[in-house]
């Protein structure tokens, strides 16, 4: 079989199987507002943006948005049957207090510990941590969506994160074009490979040593 890395909207496909029936759902910019668009439309799921918008759907038809609708990255979207509109310190009232069940959150970097750097990369000397710290703090899971490495081939899942953190011991898992790996308190649990991949391939772009899950087996979406 040959070997792929996942698009990005398969690794959407993927992180929306970890959302519950219930779930409110938070979804971070960039990457992760694919996910809005791989919710099977028979699971409740309501999406929460920290910019006011709760019970968001998926992107519009081309051509059919409305411009004062969209999610938190300023790209629109859909209302689902019930969605409303709050203030934003009543939107951050949700994250704050632990109303969030999942969030799905873009990273530059994710240590053993389930750190998380997603704000920041200092050679370029700007960044803004938005509503990350918060979502970091307060939601009940957090899911790190990104690519397993570089562009130049380095690891981003490390043992420690060089970058400043958004948040320390947040991930819970991590998602990327090339596996799916749980943070226990044992470690880092490999549980999914994308087609193709083995496991020693995916531990030498990795920085820590990878747990085998059992039950390891391709990642299907």
């Amino acid at each position: 079989m040959a070997k792929v890395r996942l698009t990005p909207e398969l690794m959407a496909m993927r992180a929306a199987q970890e959302l519950p029936e219930g779930a409110v759902v938070n979804l971070g910019i960039g990457m992760p507002t694919l996910v809005a668009n791989h919710i099977p439309p028979d699971r409740l799921v309501i999406l929460h943006s920290e910019n006011g918008v709760v019970g968001y759907g998926p992107f519009p038809p081309e051509g059919q948005g409305d411009p004062d609708v969209v999610n938190a990255g300023g790209e629109m979207a859909t209302l689902k049957p019930g969605a409303c509109f709050v203030h934003h310190a009543d939107s951050f009232a949700i994250i704050r207090g632990g109303h969030v069940d999942v969030a799905i959150l873009g990273a530059y970097q994710v240590s053993e510990q389930g750190d998380l750097a997603n704000w920041m990369i200092p050679a370029r000397g700007i960044g803004s941590i938005g509503g990350a710290a918060d979502l970091a703090a307060g939601a009940r899971k957090l899911i790190a969506l990104m690519e397993h490495t570089t562009r130049d081939g380095q690891p981003r899942i490390l043992r420690r994160c060089t970058y400043p953190l958004t948040g320390r011991r947040c991930v819970r898992l991590v998602i990327t074009d090339l596996a799916v790996i749980e943070v226990t308190p044992r470690g880092l649990l490999l549980k999914e490979l994308a087609p193709g991949w083995t496991a020693k391939e995916v531990q030498e772009l990795t920085e820590p040593e990878l747990l085998l899950a059992p039950d390891l087996r391709a990642i299907e979406v």
